[in-house]
């Protein structure tokens, strides 16, 4: 079993920068995969960046050069960077790691872009 702890979240202005941090309750070395998703209201959950277990990162278009997915071994934990935040982004965040052939989810964190 896996937890998921997210945190970081909030309300920030246009072209404001936030940083989501999810943080595991075991050691994320040997996840396969470790995701970001998003979900806005009446919308589908969307994947926006994941990272393997090597350190390839891969992002939905409408993200690339603005969000960065990293992680920390040392602290279990993965993170998104999101600058130049844009009111579409407006979403509940979601993390999930894919381990021994199982998704694990934390719970969602809100993100508002708004002026």
């Amino acid at each position: 079993q896996v937890q998921l702890v997210p945190s970081g979240g909030g309300l920030v202005q246009p072209g404001g920068s936030l940083r989501l941090s999810c943080a595991a309750s075991r050691s994320i070395f040997s996840f396969n995969l470790m995701r970001w998703y998003r979900q806005s209201p009446g919308q589908e959950r969307e994947l926006v960046a994941s990272i393997t277990a090597s350190g390839g990162t891969n992002y939905v278009d409408s993200v690339k050069g603005r969000f960065t997915i990293s992680r920390s071994i040392a602290k279990n934990t993965v993170y998104l960077q999101m600058d130049s935040l844009k009111p579409e982004d407006t979403a509940v965040y979601y993390c999930n790691a894919y381990w021994g052939s199982a998704d694990y989810w934390g719970q969602g964190t809100q993100v508002t872009v708004s002026s």
